[in-house]
């Protein structure tokens, strides 16, 4: 591996060797062999108020991780990404948590020890993805007339570098789509703004206090700042990239390496669950069940507009397409594509938050356990012709043009303007 220090190469090669150890008393087929039932009854799952938190919250609300034999399956809210990272760091059996529904690059960040205090590794393990759309970039009122949609380039005029941009965890998914919609506004997320973290629930408290410009987030805040007219929507992120990936679901590797079935069955709840979650029928009572105080606590009617596919965006567009809002089964939307992943490694990569010389094959090997994925819909009765045929969607086309083929990440990259790369 290049590009990396001797230190951090030990680190990622013993993590590699316990992921190692685990796979050989776990072989693939151990998982579809012998005794299904789950050797624990109990796991703790963090989560963020967020729309795309669903699949967990249904498959407790359901009773299907009971069904697979987990009934003592405890969905713990968070107060940030960086709380739940520091839960995941901790483990469920030192008070912390097992695994969580979890922006899709963080998976990666904890288990080559980037984001962990003393850089220590902690093993992780990809299953599934939890949703594809669904998120929104939010400008505030103030800078309505200037008209910046799906181009952020009007903001310049009114953006410098005290100017408050937020997103929620650096290196996370909103830090992605806000990072590439300004740079491809010509507006370097790095010089002419200020870009600060912000946990989803404090996103519109903090528009109203005027303290921000713009953020990155999921829903409902994007909506519940529409409809408390502070800002307005600029854009849905399925208009960005469509069916782009987002939250994932991951656990520790160790919970992994010594519970092979109730992982997979774990796994399993949450695909029925997210295939539960994208029946049109079942909307309502979802929206209802994530509006609860136990839950986020906001009123329906912040949540099931846009899981309608409805959107207001607060600058007098009205539009509904059901295509670009969330999914949470729908066209694949809950297996984990590598070549997903191998995107947001690449972004990172383009930001300087990994280096320009990381060999992330064996990173996608180590965290992306697509081969439990297929297990858990196997035991879920997912048919067939439900399960994609391969682990790569292929080239990815964004709302500017750019091309990302998972084959050549080096040439996305060099088509790439604005950027800051890092060979540390």
């Amino acid at each position: 591996m290049t590009g990396i220090p001797a230190t951090r190469r030990q680190a990622i090669a013993a993590t590699a060797a316990l992921l190692a150890a685990a796979r050989a008393t776990t072989p693939r087929g151990a998982f579809a062999q012998g005794s299904t039932a789950p050797e624990v009854r109990k796991a703790t799952l963090g989560f963020i108020a967020l729309t795309d938190s669903a699949p967990l919250i249904i498959a407790k609300e359901k009773g299907f991780f009971a069904k697979h034999g987990m009934p003592e399956v405890e969905v713990a809210r968070q107060a940030s990404w960086g709380a739940t990272r520091d839960n995941l760091v901790l483990g469920g059996g030192r008070g912390g948590i097992d695994g969580a529904h979890l922006l899709t690059p963080m998976a990666y960040l904890i288990h080559m020890g980037r984001i962990v205090q003393n850089n220590q590794p902690v093993p992780m393990a990809l299953l599934a993805r939890l949703n594809t759309n669904g998120q929104a970039i939010s400008v505030a009122a103030k800078h309505a007339a200037l008209g910046a949609r799906l181009d952020a380039a009007p903001l310049k005029r009114a953006l410098n570098s005290d100017s408050k941009v937020a997103m929620t965890f650096r290196g996370g998914t909103h830090d992605m789509w806000i990072r590439y919609w300004l740079a491809a506004g010509g507006i370097d997320p790095e010089r002419d703004v200020s870009t600060i973290v912000v946990p989803p629930p404090q996103m519109v408290a903090n528009m109203r206090v005027g303290t921000m410009d713009a953020f990155c987030v999921g829903e409902p805040w994007n909506a519940q700042l529409v409809n408390q007219r502070l800002g307005y929507t600029a854009l849905v992120t399925g208009e960005f990239w469509k069916d782009h990936p987002e939250k994932c679901f991951a656990l520790r590797g160790d919970f992994v390496q010594q519970n092979p079935r109730a992982t997979e069955a774990m796994t399993a709840a949450v695909i029925e669950a997210a295939r539960w979650c994208d029946t049109p029928a079942n909307t309502q009572e979802m929206c209802e069940i994530l509006g609860r105080r136990a839950w986020f606590n906001v009123p329906v009617n912040d949540i099931i507009g846009r899981m309608r596919g409805e959107v207001d965006y607060g600058d007098g567009r009205r539009a509904t397409n059901l295509d670009i809002t969330m999914k949470f089964w729908r066209d694949h939307a809950s297996y984990p594509f590598r070549s997903h992943d191998l995107w947001f490694l690449t972004e990172n990569i383009r930001w300087g938050i990994l280096p320009e010389g990381l060999d992330t094959a064996p990173l996608l090997r180590e965290v992306n356990r697509e081969e439990i994925w297929r297990a858990g819909a196997a035991r879920a009765g997912v048919p067939n012709a439900e399960t994609p045929t391969g682990t790569s969607r292929g080239r990815e086309t964004f709302f500017d043009g750019k091309v990302f083929d998972p084959e050549n990440p080096r040439a996305y990259l060099d088509s790439l303007t604005i950027k800051k790369l890092s060979a540390a």
